[in-house]
């Protein structure tokens, strides 16, 4: 309920905020943002699906000559009538809708049932326009102040990674999930038009930005991350913004088993692992997937753990109730008067004293990392993502500063996994398609020593494993007391459990959560009553 509350709050600021920028920029009379550029000759439309039927719809393009693709946004435009009546009815909007008194699950239906009764209301004394105009009107009143202005389809489309706005005059670029990297036909064609927008999106994220402040990274309603470069600042082609979307429905583990980003061999491997309170630290480039893949294997903690995690900005989603999210803060000072400065060095620190089971930082780059590997060191659990290619230089930077980590802690975070964006034939013909992919899995020993467990074969995309290389096993067998070959057992008894979650398309994060929590309390009982019952019917 707290999250719904602090989400009102920032509707209510954007809101607000939003009314501030209409009352200027209709002051200064500027007039409507021109539309979107039309399809480049000589593309041809090779895929169109709605973002929200019946005002918008994304199309993309292709060259036949180039290869090359591009991302056109087709929204329905008011005409000049239609225009002049939103105008009016923005004012009036701004001046009759209150903020909510009662917590709301959903701020953009609240404003929608408003503003229909207020529509309802005027819509006689504003001139008569067809049903299919109001409608038009009421779309571009909900987009433009409790939605994401002129992105706000862009936002909608759950093939959309990443957002970027490179400056004035100059098309936003999408990253998405079957394409890649495209330029689309929308452009921001002034200072004015695009400082105002990012005003909009930082103020929903309930921070400040101005010239004195102007960068800023921030989390958006749902979770999607917002880093800006405000004004000519620190860019000379003005103000840029970067938003990376989160999923309403985040990846779970037999996600990215379907996906083939680990296989379920693996996926048992951490499982056995984590419950075992092995460190894990994910390693990656940008875009790679670290986050994502930290956020699903996190379904595989022991039920019950009590977690808390550190990132700069939120992130991570878990669906474990006793469970403690810790975001840094930067100052409100200038220069060397960091006023209130809360950085995650503080937070590892901090969360020592909160007892968990397990600490996960979003990522580790500086002195957070030795205070991380100090709570290692003192039996707690931990998980942590790292800019680095591989463990070779993954470990050259934790020794060096500002980390500083000892070479005699290595051996404390126990398994390493890297994973890499690549690129895979997607037909016959050759073209190639990007998929992320679980390079390799090690396990520190000591110093320069690494056992590979996994490794990933681009012939055959698939991962071979080498688990008597590693040492974790072992270790796990003398805690226990298990021997090798029940411990073995174990483990092929998880991966079956695994493999009947995707055959019966159980793929929710919390689903699957549920379905690790039952087969730990009660692991014989749950595995004969409904992994082996339901292998004769697929068998049959």
């Amino acid at each position: 309920m707290q999250r719904i509350k602090r989400f009102n709050e920032r509707v209510s600021v954007a809101l607000k905020s939003a009314g501030r920028i209409f009352k200027k920029t209709k002051l200064k009379a500027i007039p409507p943002s021109p539309p979107p550029r039309p399809l480049p000759k000589g593309y041809k439309i090779v895929e169109r699906y709605p973002l929200y039927e019946p005002f918008a719809h994304a199309a993309i393009a292709r060259n036949p000559v180039t290869g090359e693709y591009k991302y056109v946004l087709d929204e329905l435009r008011l005409d000049i009538l239609e225009r002049n009546v939103y105008d009016r009815i923005l004012e009036i909007l701004l001046a009759e809708i209150a903020s909510p008194e009662t917590e709301i699950e959903d701020p953009r239906q609240f404003f929608v049932t408003e503003a229909e009764k207020i529509v309802g209301k005027y819509r006689i004394s504003l001139g008569w326009l067809p049903d299919v105009s109001w409608s038009k009107i009421l779309y571009y009143a909900q987009r433009n102040l409790v939605g994401f202005g002129k992105i706000d389809a862009l936002m909608r489309d759950q093939n959309i990674e990443d957002i970027s706005c490179d400056g004035v005059e100059r098309p936003v670029y999408v990253w998405h999930r079957r394409y890649e990297n495209l330029e689309t036909n929308l452009i921001f064609h002034d200072d004015q038009e695009v400082d105002d927008a990012v005003v909009k999106l930082v103020h929903m994220a309930g921070k400040h930005v101005s010239s004195a402040f102007p960068i800023v990274d921030a989390s958006l309603p749902g979770k999607h991350r917002l880093a800006v470069c405000y004004r000519r600042e620190v860019t000379p082609f003005g103000t840029a913004f970067t938003i990376r979307k989160f999923r309403d429905d985040p990846y779970s583990i037999i996600d990215l088993i379907k996906l083939g980003t680990l296989s379920e061999e693996m996926a048992a491997y951490f499982w056995i692992c984590l419950e075992n309170r092995a460190s894990l630290m994910v390693l990656g480039g940008t875009a790679s997937g670290k986050t994502t893949f930290l956020n699903a294997v996190a379904c595989l903690i022991k039920p019950g753990s009590k977690i808390i995690t550190i990132e700069e900005t939120a992130e991570l989603n878990l669906p474990h109730e006793n469970w403690i999210s810790l975001i840094a803060r930067r100052s409100y000072g200038l220069g060397e008067n960091l006023t209130g400065e809360v950085t995650l060095f503080d937070l590892v620190k901090t969360s020592m004293r909160h007892r968990p089971d397990l600490i996960v930082v979003g990522e580790i780059r500086g002195s957070e990392a030795y205070t991380l590997f100090q709570a290692l060191a003192t039996g707690h659990g931990g998980m942590a993502t790292m800019h680095a290619d591989s463990i070779d230089s993954a470990v050259k930077r934790l020794i060096q500063k500002p980390m500083d980590i000892a070479p005699a802690y290595m051996p404390l975070m126990n398994v390493v996994a890297s994973i890499q964006r690549v690129h895979l034939p997607q037909s016959k013909a050759g073209e190639m398609s990007a998929y992320r992919r679980i390079l390799s899995v090690d396990e520190i020993a000591d110093y320069e020593d690494y056992r590979n467990t996994f490794t990933w074969k681009a012939s055959g995309d698939m991962h071979v494993s080498n688990l008597k290389n590693g040492i974790m096993l072992n270790v796990i067998t003398e805690r226990s007391g298990l021997s090798w070959n029940e411990l073995m057992a174990e483990m092929k008894r998880r991966e079956n459990v695994l493999r009947w979650m995707r055959q019966r398309n159980i793929r929710s994060y919390r689903d699957v959560t549920g379905v690790i929590t039952e087969y730990s309390a009660k692991p014989e009982e749950f595995y004969e009553k409904e992994v082996l019952a339901d292998a004769p019917a697929k068998n049959s």
